[in-house]
């Protein structure tokens, strides 16, 4: 049974006893009119995204639910806690695996998992970035499955998306609904583009000259995130530029202006590690900057987040972050890992092949709901043809149980329903590491669903934190 955030042992529960009577006394009439209003402002705003590989319009409207997420301040000064302890060590990890690695060498991590993956760079080998920081904007994915009972999903430390959605729907929800806000007080979270253009300014490099010249590097308007890329540089007041906007010369990173080269300071990439830089990694590379990785090596230039910090976020090195705070930290885990099987474990993996039917199962590098079999919503027949991709391949899959997902009040065609959420925040790192009271909430519309990306036909709905 999954835990209801709105209603226990049948009583309304305290943060959302306003939202209770609001939704209550809403005519069918009006939320059909608020909900077409909200998808015109969407529309109009320009909030889309796009699913690649499938024909027609690539730019959606995600869905949009009108009914916020609710937590209390408690719930969330204990969300925060465990947020930051998190991102402080897996900084920490990576600053150690690119020198000396004494996490393996002291076997507390295989070496192979990180030496031998894919996202493990050697080009920035014993470099260290400014203030020691690799990964400097940190998506957390947490589930709830009771009311003290916080889990992470995953960990995403090299460009999590989302953020846009964050503040959009708070925009959106004040803008239709003010008399909530007037009655309610609610923690602000506008104020991450200025926390997140302080948090890139602090990592500026030490040949900076002045104040530092910020730019976000998109790949382009193709990009599924490409409204997000624009949105931040517009509320941080900082360029958007494409990777033929720059170029290298003496040692430094420039920008192409009408009144000439202007130096920049820090890029914070929206592109992939092997497009970054042709004469570093893929050659054949058309959105990046030839021998940007010279400069950053040499001091240059800051790049956040920083190449080869993925290797923090893979799935297999995830059932590891406990050990990691323990290990950098000294400190207990805040905030616990779901149950993991790992699959080139041999007890492991006889276990989860004998138990398809109840697990979830996930590629090790996979994302956006792509890669997984979900257990108990699976065939027969979809259950047998992935134990044959396991097979082939074990080391790159790991399970997990099939959590019963909480469950947040949502709209849907008659009235309102329970509907399962996931939640991402967002926690900067730099000369500190902070992160506005809210975050992501995505939402799986369909009855019964526990996949929550967009891809996959998920919303997303404003993220409430109740001031004391």
């Amino acid at each position: 049974m999954s835990y209801n955030e709105m209603i226990e042992s049948g009583e309304v529960r305290p943060p959302y006893a306003m939202l209770s009577d609001w939704v209550a006394s809403m005519p069918a009439e009006m939320r059909q009119m608020k909900q077409a209003e909200a998808e015109a402002l969407f529309r109009r705003i320009g909030i889309t995204f796009a699913v690649y590989g499938e024909g027609g319009d690539p730019d959606r409207l995600i869905p949009f639910d009108m009914v916020p997420r609710v937590f209390m301040q408690s719930e969330w000064r204990k969300l925060e806690r465990g947020i930051k302890q998190r991102a402080r060590a897996l900084n920490a990890f990576l600053r150690d695996v690119y020198s000396r690695g004494e996490i393996v060498r002291a076997g507390r991590i295989p070496a192979r998992l990180v030496y031998e993956n894919a996202a493990y760079e050697k080009a920035v080998v014993g470099f260290v970035p400014p203030r020691g920081v690799f990964s400097h904007i940190v998506g957390i994915d947490i589930v709830r499955t009771g009311r003290d009972d916080f889990y992470v999903l995953e960990d995403n430390c090299r460009t999590p998306s989302g953020v846009s959605y964050m503040l959009e729907n708070r925009e959106i929800m004040m803008r239709m609904f003010p008399g909530l806000f007037r009655n309610n007080r609610i923690e602000p979270v506008d104020q991450y583009p200025e926390l997140l253009r302080r948090t890139l300014a602090s990592v500026a490099p030490a040949k900076c000259e002045g104040a530092p010249t910020i730019v976000i590097l998109t790949p382009g308007h193709f990009n599924s995130a490409y409204y997000e890329h624009s949105f931040l540089a517009n509320l941080m007041g900082v360029e958007l530029v494409e990777g033929s906007d720059l170029f290298v010369d003496g040692g430094f990173v420039y920008m192409r202006t009408t009144q000439g080269p202007k130096r920049v300071d820090v890029i914070y990439r929206r592109i992939d590690d092997p497009f970054l830089d042709p004469l570093c990694f893929r050659k054949d590379s058309m959105l990046g900057v030839p021998g940007l990785m010279d400069v950053y090596r040499s001091g240059g230039v800051s790049i956040a987040s920083a190449p080869g910090a993925g290797v923090a976020d893979d799935k297999a090195i995830y059932t590891f972050v406990p050990e990691m705070i323990r290990f950098y930290l000294g400190e207990e885990p805040l905030l616990q890992n779901v149950q993991t099987w790992t699959l080139w474990k041999d007890d492991d993996y006889k276990y989860v092949m004998a138990n398809l039917k109840d697990l979830v199962v996930k590629e090790v590098h996979g994302s956006g709901g792509y890669g997984m079999l979900i257990g108990p919503k699976a065939t027969k027949e979809e259950i047998a043809k992935f134990a044959e991709l396991i097979k082939a391949n074990p080391s790159n899959y790991i399970a997990q149980p099939t959590l019963a997902l909480s469950t947040s009040p949502t709209f849907v065609a008659e009235g309102i329903a329970p509907r399962h959420v996931d939640l991402r925040p967002y926690c900067l790192c730099g000369d500190r590491v902070e992160l506005v009271p809210g975050g992501l909430t995505r939402v799986a519309l369909r009855e019964g669903s526990l996949v929550v990306n967009s891809s996959q036909g998920g919303g997303v709905k404003d993220t409430w934190v109740l001031t004391e």
